[in-house]
C-alpha cells in the first residue's frame, strides 16, 4: 500500500474541498492515486458537499420532542427555507431530536454518534443529504432537560409540522402535581417565552457582567438630568428593575392574562395543584438568530454571470 504523505492529503483538499480525514481515507481506498481518489469522494457526495460547505446556512429547523420527565430540542440549519419543506430534511431533524434523548446535547457527541436506523454517523447523514438536496448543512445545537419529578414541557411557535419550525421552546418543570396539569402550564409558559423572549429564568441567574453594564448605562442617562448622586442612585435602582421585570422569566407579566408575574403564577398554580411548582430552566431556540446572514442582490448576480458568458 502507499504511503499516504500530509502534502498529499493537502493537494488533494485543494482539489476537492473535502475534510481532510475524508481526503486521507480516500486516498488510502485508492492507493494513492489522486485522480482515483477525486472520484471516490464525488462518488460518496464528499466533495460535493465540501464545496457547499462555505456558503451561509441560516434557514432549516428547530425540532422539538418530549418523553415526559426528558425533553430536547435541536436547530439544523440549511440555507433556504425550501429546504425545511422537504421530507428527508424534516425526518433528519425528527431524528436527531430524538437521538439527543440517550446521546445527549453536545454536538460533537451527536455528531460522531451513529444515525438511527443506520450503519454510518449522524455527520456521514447530513453530508449524504447535502449531497442530495444540494445546500449546506449543519447540526448547530442541541439542548436536553431531564427533572427527577415533574415534566418537560415543549412547544413550537409556528410549527410547520408538528414539533418541527422556527421557534422553539423547552420547560423544565418540577412537581409531584397532575401531569397533565403540570404539561397544560408549561406548554403556556412555553408560549410566553417564545413571545417574550426572556434573557434568564430568575434575577439570580441573570450575568453579572450583563447587570453592570446595564447599571452603568443607565447611571450615565440618570446623571444627564442634573440630579445628585443620592437620587440617582435611586433612579438607577428603579430602572434596573423595570430591566428585570422586562428580560427575566420569573419577573415577567405573563402574556396569557397581561396582569400576573410568572413567579406569581408559579405559586397560584402550585396551590391549586396541591404541590410546590419549581421552574427549573427554560431553553429558546429562534431559528438563525446570531447567524449572519448573506443579503445578495438577484438582478445583480443574474447580469454578472451574462458578462461571464
Amino acid at each position: 500500500m502507499a504511503e499516504i504523505s500530509a502534502t498529499m492529503v493537502k493537494d488533494l483538499r485543494e482539489k476537492t474541498g473535502a475534510g481532510m480525514m475524508d481526503c486521507k481515507r480516500a486516498l488510502g481506498e485508492t492507493n494513492g492515486n489522486m485522480e482515483e481518489a477525486v472520484d471516490w469522494l464525488r462518488k460518496k457526495g464528499l466533495a460535493a458537499a465540501a464545496k457547499k460547505a462555505g456558503r451561509v446556512a441560516a434557514e432549516g429547523l428547530v425540532g422539538v420532542h418530549s418523553e415526559g420527565n426528558i425533553g430536547t430540542m435541536v436547530e439544523i440549519n440549511a440555507e433556504t427555507d425550501f429546504v425545511a419543506r422537504n421530507d428527508a430534511f424534516q425526518k433528519l431533524v425528527a431524528d436527531i431530536a430524538k437521538l439527543v434523548v440517550t446521546v445527549g446535547d453536545d454536538v460533537d457527541k451527536l455528531n460522531s454518534s451513529q444515525y438511527p436506523g443506520a450503519s454510518h454517523t449522524v455527520a456521514e447523514e447530513i453530508t449524504r443529504l447535502i449531497a442530495t438536496i444540494g445546500e449546506n448543512m449543519s447540526l448547530r445545537r442541541a439542548k436536553k432537560f431531564t427533572v427527577s419529578k415533574g415534566i418537560v414541557a415543549s412547544y413550537m411557535h409556528g410549527a410547520l409540522v408538528p414539533n418541527l419550525g422556527k421557534i422553539g421552546v423547552l420547560v423544565a418543570m418540577e412537581s409531584a402535581a397532575d401531569a397533565a396539569k403540570l404539561a397544560a402550564l408549561g406548554k403556556q409558559i412555553s408560549m410566553h417565552i417564545a413571545a417574550a423572549n426572556p434573557i434568564a429564568t430568575t434575577i439570580a441567574e441573570v450575568d453579572t457582567t450583563l447587570v453592570e453594564r446595564e447599571r452603568n448605562i443607565l447611571a450615565e442617562q440618570a446623571r444627564a438630568s442634573g440630579k445628585g448622586e443620592d437620587v440617582i442612585a435611586k433612579m438607577v435602582d428603579g430602572r434596573l428593575r423595570k430591566f428585570y421585570e422586562e428580560n427575566v422569566l420569573t419577573e415577567q407579566v405573563f402574556v396569557v392574562d397581561g396582569e400576573t408575574k410568572i413567579k406569581d403564577l408559579l405559586v397560584k398554580s402550585g396551590k391549586e395543584m396541591g404541590s410546590d411548582l419549581t421552574l427549573k430552566t427554560f431553553a429558546r431556540f429562534a431559528l438563525g438568530e446570531g447567524i449572519e446572514k448573506e443579503h445578495t442582490d438577484f438582478a445583480a448576480e443574474v447580469a454578472a454571470q451574462a458578462k461571464k458568458k
